[in-house]
C-alpha cells in the first residue's frame, strides 16, 4: 500500500466528482476489524449517536464491524478513496506512511496511561492527527489500544537480562522486532492466531499484549507469567475520508469533530471495564503477576531504537516534547 500515491491518484479525484453532496442527509460507513462488542466498535456507535444529536438528524454512522469491509489495510485504501467515511485504524498500519505515527509506536515513549492521554488529547495529538491529511485522511481522535507486557510459560521478566535468547512474539513491525532485538531477546513475528499454538508447543518463550487480549485468547493458559514491563502504549486513531470531509460545510465538520471527541471517553469508559474484568479473570485462574520492575534498564536499553527510528529533526523534536510533558 502507497498511501502517497493513492491520495494523489486519479481515482481520488473522480470518487470526489461523484461524491454525495454536503447538503443531504447521509448515513456514513464506518470500519472496524474488532468484534460488534468491542469498545472501539461500540464507541462509533455512541459517536453515530451524537453526531445525530448535533445534525439533527442530518447524519449518523453505520459501522461494519468484524472485518466486514476487509482487513485494515484494504480499508485505509478504501477510505483514501472515499469509499469508506470513518475507519478504526492501528497506529502501526500508518508508520510507513504518516512519519509522525512512529514516535507513539516507540517503546517506553509514555511515562504512564496518564501522561499518553495527556499528550494524545493535547496540541502534540493534534499535530499528529492533523499530519495524516496529506495522506487523505482526517485524523479524529485517538482511541486507547491498551498497555502492553510480556509473558511467558515459567519466566518472569524483571530485568532484560531475563529476556536474553528468549523468543518473544510480536507484531510484524519493525520498532517493535527492534525493541525485543536491544533487549537481548529473539524477535519472532507472528500471526496473532498462530501464537497460543506456538506457545504451547515451545515454538516460542513469550509474547507481549494487554489484559484483555491475554485473556481473550487464552494465551494465559499457556503463559502462566505476565510481567508488567508496560513498555508499549500505542493508540488507535479515528480518522475521516478527507473526501468526504472536504464536501461537509465548517459547521459539518464541526459536529463531527465535537462528536469523535466525545466518543473517546465512551470507549475509555469500556476499556477500563474490559481490562478490569480480565485481571480478575486472570488472577482468578492464579497466573503469577510480577510487577515490581525498575523499568530504568529497560529503558536504557532500547535507546538503540530511538536513534534509529527516531533520528528524523522533526520526529527528535516530537519525542522531547513528549518527554517534557507533565504527567497530571
Amino acid at each position: 500500500m502507497n498511501l502517497r500515491h493513492l491520495a494523489h491518484g486519479a481515482l481520488a479525484a473522480s470518487l470526489l466528482a461523484l461524491a454525495v453532496p454536503a447538503t443531504e442527509a447521509r448515513t456514513f460507513r464506518s470500519a472496524d476489524i474488532h468484534p460488534t462488542d468491542y469498545p472501539t466498535v461500540e464507541a462509533v456507535r455512541y459517536m453515530s449517536d451524537r453526531l445525530e444529536a448535533l445534525s439533527g438528524g442530518e447524519f449518523d454512522i453505520r459501522v461494519y464491524y468484524g472485518r466486514q469491509l476487509g482487513e485494515e489495510r484494504d480499508t485505509v485504501e478504501q477510505t483514501v478513496f472515499g469509499a469508506i467515511d470513518i475507519n478504526r485504524i492501528n497506529i502501526p498500519v500508518l508508520n510507513n506512511v504518516v512519519t509522525e505515527t512512529n514516535v507513539l509506536s516507540l517503546p517506553f515513549i509514555f511515562r504512564s496511561v496518564e501522561h499518553r492521554d495527556k499528550v494524545l488529547r493535547g496540541p502534540i495529538g493534534r499535530e499528529i492527527l492533523d499530519a495524516m491529511a496529506p495522506y487523505g485522511l482526517v485524523g479524529l481522535a485517538f482511541y486507547d489500544s491498551g498497555v502492553r507486557s510480556f509473558y511467558t510459560p515459567d519466566t518472569a521478566i524483571r530485568t532484560p537480562e531475563d529476556m536474553t535468547g528468549l523468543r518473544i512474539r510480536v507484531q510484524n513491525s519493525d520498532v517493535a522486532v527492534a525493541m525485543v532485538e536491544d533487549l537481548g531477546g529473539n524477535a519472532t513475528p507472528m500471526e496473532f492466531g498462530q501464537v497460543y499454538e506456538a506457545l504451547r508447543n515451545g515454538t516460542i518463550d513469550g509474547a507481549e499484549n494487554n489484559w484483555p487480549s491475554y485473556s481473550s485468547t487464552r494465551h494465559f493458559e499457556v503463559a502462566r507469567v505476565y510481567s508488567l514491563t508496560q513498555h508499549s502504549m500505542v493508540p488507535e486513531a479515528l480518522v475521516m475520508s478527507k473526501l468526504t470531509w472536504d464536501k461537509l460545510t465548517p459547521e459539518q465538520q464541526g459536529w463531527v469533530r465535537q462528536a469523535a471527541e466525545e466518543s473517546i471517553d465512551e470507549m475509555r469508559r469500556l476499556w477500563d471495564l474490559r481490562v478490569a474484568d480480565a485481571r480478575e479473570r486472570i488472577i482468578a485462574a492464579g497466573n503469577t503477576i510480577v510487577d515490581d520492575i525498575d523499568k530504568t534498564p529497560f529503558i536504557e536499553a532500547v535507546q538503540p531504537v530511538y536513534e534509529k527510528h527516531a533520528s528524523d529533526p522533526v520526529l527528535a523534536d516530537l519525542v522531547r516534547r513528549i518527554q517534557e510533558t507533565p504527567d497530571d
